[in-house]
């Protein structure tokens, strides 16, 4: 099979995260931080190594800042319901997950409302300036993706963050798409809130995530229990991380997760980087050349883009175009990728796209066969 469906979770995994995980229930398979002996010592130390890894690749101000989740999503939720209150206003932008866009949604009830600001392709100083003239004296936060999973589009949340330190509103980046593939640093940034997927290009197993706080705590939790500390209290820890991290953690594919990023500080990220944008730009320049390809961006560039790329072909459904390429050994996600807002934002919410993603395990010689069978298809249905 040739794999392009990265955007959702990659594959293969590197060898060394699945022998991890199978260590991790041979040897290691006690309950970390409820015991006191060998076994739970372990344990513990294994998920200690993993937020430390995860708090220098990204440069959190400690590993106590780094609590685990099950996924992205988990993690934006935990933030957007932790931060705001009744009344408040949130700056989001018009290509958002629906990660984001639901949790947003769902607090409509609490008189919580929300501008998504307009990102403008290739401009980042316009897309900035959108940012700002959404906010309001009751803006409470600022939450948006690093890079949309549709486009590929990069946003400049550094810039963005800048924005809301100016006018003290926090801010939260959706790091789905862009963890291990980006370089992303808290302390240069000073972004308050990094939330990230460890399937996709940090190369864990699926069920494995990251919150990291710059703060080292949340205003508040949406979810309390076990911590393994603090037992005699009725309340939950207000310190990162057990403030975050309630009941047992999944063990085996934290320490899968670990080497997963380990793959990445070994690889290193611009290398990673580089090659699968070298991809996407060989595809978008092959497909270019088919009649009756939409393409909806520019040919992507290193400054404005992730390697992420989305077409059609006039005259056929996603979803067929998705089960022609399958039925020849291709993997891809068709339809709206569960982001209705960027589908808007482009004007394919009707008919959603045919996403095609690399990792850092295709090659050149899978995209060239790629277009190729693009090519077919489209000659078939005439």
């Amino acid at each position: 099979m040739i794999y392009l469906d990265n955007a959702a979770t990659t594959f293969p995994k590197p060898p060394r995260v699945v022998a991890a995980m199978s260590e991790a229930q041979r040897s290691k398979g006690a309950n970390p931080g409820r015991s006191g002996h060998k076994m739970s010592v372990a344990a513990a130390e294994e998920l200690f190594r993993c937020r430390q890894s995860a708090a220098e690749l990204f440069g959190a101000p400690g590993p106590e800042c780094v609590a685990f989740t099950l996924n992205c999503t988990m993690a934006l939720n935990m933030v957007i319901k932790g931060v705001l209150k009744p009344g408040d206003h949130v700056v989001t932008s018009n290509l958002e997950h629906n990660a984001v866009m639901r949790p947003l949604q769902a607090l409509a009830d609490q008189n919580i409302t929300f501008t998504q600001a307009r990102v403008v392709p290739g401009n980042n100083n316009a897309t900035v300036e959108n940012f700002r003239s959404a906010l309001r004296p009751n803006t409470a936060l600022i939450v948006c993706t690093h890079a949309s999973n549709v486009w590929g589009i990069r946003l400049p949340v550094e810039r963005i963050a800048a924005l809301g330190r100016e006018y003290g509103v926090p801010m939260a980046v959706d790091c789905a798409q862009s963890a291990g593939v980006l370089p992303i640093d808290m302390k240069d940034s000073r972004i308050d809130y990094l939330c990230m997927a460890g399937h996709k290009g940090l190369y864990g197993p699926m069920g494995t995530g990251f919150l990291i706080c710059a703060s080292g705590s949340l205003p508040k939790t949406i979810m309390e229990g076990g911590t393994g500390t603090s037992s005699e209290s009725f309340l939950q820890p207000n310190l990162m991380p057990e403030q975050a991290e309630s009941g047992t953690p999944n063990l085996p594919g934290i320490a899968g997760l670990r080497e997963g990023i380990e793959f990445v500080r070994k690889k290193g990220t611009g290398v990673i980087f580089t090659h699968e944008m070298k991809l996407v730009q060989q595809l978008y320049d092959k497909l270019s050349r088919i009649p009756d390809v939409r393409l909806y961006t520019e040919r992507p560039d290193e400054k404005h883009y992730v390697p992420v790329l989305s077409f059609n072909i006039e005259g056929l459904s996603s979803e067929l175009v998705a089960r022609r390429l399958d039925a020849v050994g291709i993997a891809v996600r068709p339809g709206l990728h569960c982001a209705p807002a960027a589908h808007q934002a482009m004007g394919t919410l009707e008919r959603g796209t045919v996403r095609v993603s690399p990792s850092a395990f295709n090659q050149a010689n899978e995209i060239n066969r790629f277009a190729l069978e693009i090519g077919k298809i489209k000659r078939i249905s005439e």
